[in-house]
């Protein structure tokens, strides 16, 4: 459902400036045991190298990582760093894909809606927001439209819960962008920005 609702909604651009080398190596063991695969790119079905996947070192850059293929189910921010075991760190049992967030150096503009389809209240940010009821009133966030720069949305107030990654282009409904068995409202927000790097 997904990767439909992308293929049809959604455009991306991606600034010439923001391609440099990302580096993730896979492991099918927690430990970094067991076969491996290295992957500097969007990747929509980790089965084709690997059986299993349950550590992973971030060598450079930054990634989203899912647990279903084709960019579905749950997703997990990664930067550099090592995970030696997903299940323990993150209560994530494998990785069925993983997709490269691209560095980017410019200006952050996103406006954010309180229904689906741009409807209700609209605010445009430009920086992180660790509680939308708190500094809007706003009690739900059910769709966006990213004008620049890359975000995570999450489930909860202060970074917490499922989370979303954002990259520029128009979402129109977060329920068709499931996370996992339901839909989910975004109550938090932050830039992915250099920092991360």
């Amino acid at each position: 459902m997904l990767h439909s609702f992308l293929s049809t909604s959604v455009s991306f651009s991606v600034p010439p400036y923001a391609h440099h080398v990302h580096g993730i190596t896979f492991y099918e063991d927690r430990n970094f045991q067991g076969r491996s695969h290295e992957c500097m790119s969007d990747c929509p079905d980790m089965s084709s190298y690997l059986s299993r996947c349950q550590s992973c070192r971030v060598e450079s850059g930054c990634f989203m990582v899912y647990d279903r293929p084709n960019y579905m189910g749950n997703q997990w921010f990664m930067k550099r760093g090592e995970y030696s075991d997903y299940q323990r760190m993150m209560g994530m049992n494998d990785i069925r894909s993983c997709r490269m967030i691209p560095m980017h150096r410019g200006s952050y503009r996103m406006r954010i809606y309180e229904r689906e389809n741009f409807g209700g209240q609209m605010h445009e940010m430009m920086d992180d927001c660790d509680d939308i009821m708190g500094r809007y009133r706003m009690n739900n966030c059910m769709s966006c439209n990213v004008m620049d720069g890359h975000w995570l949305m999450y489930e909860q107030p202060q970074y917490r819960g499922r989370m979303m990654y954002m990259r520029p282009g128009e979402y129109r409904n977060f329920n068709q962008m499931s996370t996992g068995s339901m839909g989910m409202r975004s109550m938090s927000m932050r830039r992915i920005n250099e920092s991360c790097y």
